[in-house]
């Protein structure tokens, strides 16, 4: 059978009908089979078993869906009413025959027809069809639904044959099908002669029933547990037409659930006419106009292109087709969804995605009351009502500055990191040093928060096991990429110090070290020293192993910093990196192994390196200025002058890093240098001055107004000129386009010169 066909699963119930099997064998994880009687409680579908597993090495994670027309659920179902001795067959999801296909398939029951697309596009081709799924509709759900079981069966074979051919499986698919080999012999000895129905993908029929004829043990196989301090197992989850659907990326048997439920409550006819309607009222219900001679139209179209394609009835894609046929009149940018068999594309024709909408459904799935759950389940529930946080709808105001309102943020927090849907924080504080002290959250029902929930408890029995073990694999993910690794350590503080962080921050502390660019490691650092220095709100201060973060990120801030040479131009990032290196030395110099005389050392190296980038090398500069080693600021920047390209790169290092020691400077230094700066400017050529200028607004940009109009004062003061200061500072446009129309000016002045075309005045 093919998983989530109607047409398959109709069969499996007449086969347990006609048979009355001693035994119906189901293609799913047999770590479920003690469990089995979950199944049957009277769930609203689709449900799905959820699998998980987690060592320190792989981290696992699958879902087997189940609607009313899959033909598992049937078998299930059908089975246990006629008698039969129901059981899953196949590895445990988690199992690593998985491992290969869970990089790129979420579920178990996506199929294996994909994996061979050399025949199904060899059937496409010949059956005139654009992809599997309107092959399968042609050939089963609707063209051969009133076949007889038998003709249907064969019809089935001869597919999956093909599909099949010769190809080898690959190692994960042959350990499966012999796992599932073993159940079948067991269940053949052990019937006494009477009937074993075995429902499983038609991709692994004919190697099941060639291993299942073999000789072999005839007891029942071991089902597979996790080895050592692994975790893993199976819980049920609601589940939903929209994440079943393949074109929300789904890589399920069949897309569009909400069809083939119509499909499998009423038949290929209504099905069809469902369809219409049900677009029809969406795209009126958003104010679409659609009369009813368009769908009048749409209708003609679609029984047309079923009878152009010798359909007794409207498949899906006929109806899809007459409706896109009659209703769109602009031009498309992308190909439509079910032409191509792929996810609905980003900026769709809005008549298309309703169209989508419509095949999709609206089904969601319910767990029955009595449906056990993971224990994250039952400690976040008790969690919430502890802290008044039960059922809340609408906004939650929190003082973190109170132990109880700090208690609730971080229980949100938590299952913020979970993926918990509903929980949306509007304000609170950014950083360590974020001077807020107040959390504005939004919470409301959500769709999906029990299935998250329970999914999540794949990750710890408790709220804080499993948000740690969440942000520990988010740590081991980033790897050397300290941008995801900033954010995550504030996350960690937010979800609450203590036992939570302990972890994270040793791995972090490990991992600074392996940073290979300036521009993250910076920012990493400010965090973790910010809230080393300042965070008595959430009480990390002066930790330990946020020391040691600090300390290993200001030593690997120096080592790449002097090995970096090329480049031009300002790197901001690379700047704050070292302002937050020199932020350490000044404010917890017991924490970094460089000390304030190695890092001068370092500074005063780097500044004399002409390989190093000019902003490193004012930087340099900066940091020794800041750090008590000054040097003569006038007498470096006059060094610099006939490299004037570079004097605002170097200003730039400069004043980022030390521009209140260089203006306070006993009250004459930084007048002193601003002298210096003003007789380098006026020397240069025109085209020098607009060379270097964008570069010098920038490196000025670091004064603030106050400072500014004061430089603006000695200026005119050195030209002996009388006038507002603050009127330099507000002219009527762009400076650079000032100058540059300044520059153009003369040009053409000199040019008229040059042929002596200038008017008199």
């Amino acid at each position: 059978m093919r998983h989530h066909s109607p047409a398959c699963a109709r069969l499996v119930a007449r086969a347990i009908e006609a048979l009355r099997p001693a035994y119906v064998l189901v293609e799913g994880p047999a770590d479920m089979n003690a469990r089995l009687d979950e199944l049957l409680l009277g769930h609203r579908l689709p449900i799905a078993v959820f699998s998980h597993y987690r060592d320190d090495t792989r981290v696992a994670s699958s879902w087997a869906p189940l609607c009313e027309y899959s033909p598992e659920w049937v078998a299930l179902r059908e089975g246990h009413a006629a008698g039969a001795e129901v059981r899953f067959i196949d590895l445990p999801a988690w199992h690593p025959a998985f491992a290969e296909r869970s990089d790129r398939y979420a579920n178990r029951y996506a199929d294996a027809e994909a994996r061979y697309a050399e025949a199904t596009g060899r059937l496409c081709a010949h059956y005139g069809v654009d992809t599997v799924d309107a092959l399968w509709d042609q050939l089963f759900e609707v063209a051969g639904a009133a076949d007889p079981d038998d003709g249907l069966r064969a019809r089935l074979d001869a597919y999956f044959e093909l599909v099949r051919g010769n190809a080898e499986a690959d190692p994960g698919d042959r350990a499966r099908e012999e796992y599932m080999a073993s159940w079948v012999r067991a269940a053949v000895a052990q019937a006494g002669g009477r009937p074993v129905l075995v429902v499983t993908g038609g991709f692994h029929q004919p190697a099941l029933r060639a291993l299942a004829s073999r000789d072999g043990p005839a007891d029942w196989p071991a089902v597979p547990e996790p080895a050592g301090d692994a975790l893993g197992g199976s819980f049920l989850v609601p589940y939903s037409f929209r994440q079943l659907d393949a074109f929300a990326g789904y890589q399920s048997g069949m897309p569009s659930p909400g069809y083939y439920q119509r499909l499998w409550e009423s038949g290929p006819a209504a099905a069809a006419r469902g369809l219409l309607r049900s677009v029809a009222e969406r795209l009126r219900a958003r104010r679409v106009p659609v009369s009813t001679a368009d769908l009048i139209a749409a209708h003609g179209l679609a029984q047309g292109l079923a009878r152009l394609r010798g359909h007794p009835h409207e498949t899906r894609v006929d109806v899809l087709d007459g409706l896109a046929g009659a209703l769109i009149a602009d031009d498309l940018e992308q190909p439509l969804p079910w032409t191509t068999g792929g996810a609905l594309g980003a900026g769709a024709h809005p008549v298309v995605v309703e169209m989508v909408a419509a095949c999709t459904g609206e089904a969601e799935g319910r767990l029955h009351p009595d449906t056990p759950l993971p224990p994250l389940v039952h400690h976040v529930t008790a969690e919430l009502a502890r802290l008044g946080l039960a059922d809340t709808g609408g906004p939650v105001a929190l003082d973190l500055t109170d132990p109880a309102d700090r208690s609730r943020s971080r229980i949100l927090h938590r299952l913020r990191v979970l993926g918990v849907p509903g929980l949306t924080r509007l304000t609170g504080p950014a950083h360590g040093v974020d001077p807020v002290f107040t959390e504005r959250w939004e919470t409301q029902p959500a769709d999906g928060r029990e299935a998250a929930l329970i999914e999540a408890g794949a990750y710890g029995a408790r709220l804080d096991e499993a948000a740690a073990a969440v942000l520990a694999e988010r740590v081991r993910a980033a790897g050397t990429d300290v941008a995801p690794l900033a954010r995550l350590l504030f996350d960690t503080v937010l979800c609450g110090a203590g036992p939570l962080c302990v972890d994270l921050l040793g791995t972090l502390a490990a991992r600074v070290g392996q940073v290979g660019e300036l521009g993250p490691l910076g920012e990493i650092l400010a965090a973790a020293l910010g809230l080393w220095r300042h965070d008595r709100v959430f009480g990390v201060a002066g930790d330990r192993l946020l020391g040691s973060v600090v300390g290993g990120a200001t030593d690997r801030v120096f080592w790449l910093a002097e090995g970096l040479h090329g480049g031009r131009g300002v790197d901001l990032a690379r700047l704050r990196a070292l302002a937050a290196a020199r932020d350490a030395l000044l404010h917890a110099p017991e924490l970094p192994s460089v000390g304030r005389r190695a890092a001068a050392e370092a500074a005063a190296r780097i500044g004399r390196d002409h390989r190093a980038p000019a902003d490193l090398r004012g930087a340099a500069f900066g940091l020794r200025h800041a750090l008590g080693a000054p040097d003569d600021p006038a007498a470096q920047v006059r060094a610099l002058a006939p490299a004037a390209g570079e004097l605002g790169d170097w200003l730039t290092g400069l004043f980022a890093l030390a521009r209140e020691e260089i203006v306070r400077g006993a009250g004459t230094a930084g007048e002193s240098l601003v002298d210096v700066v003003d007789d380098i400017v006026s020397a240069m050529t025109g085209s020098d001055f607009l060379t270097g200028l964008p570069a010098l607004r920038q490196a000025f940009a670091f004064f603030p107004p106050l400072e500014r109009e004061r430089i603006a004062g000695r200026l005119l003061e050195r030209r002996g000129l009388r006038g507002s200061a603050r009127s330099l500072l507000r002219t009527t446009a762009d400076p650079l386009l000032l100058a540059r129309a300044r520059a153009l000016e003369d040009d053409v002045t000199r040019l008229l010169d040059r042929h002596d075309l200038r008017t008199a005045r």
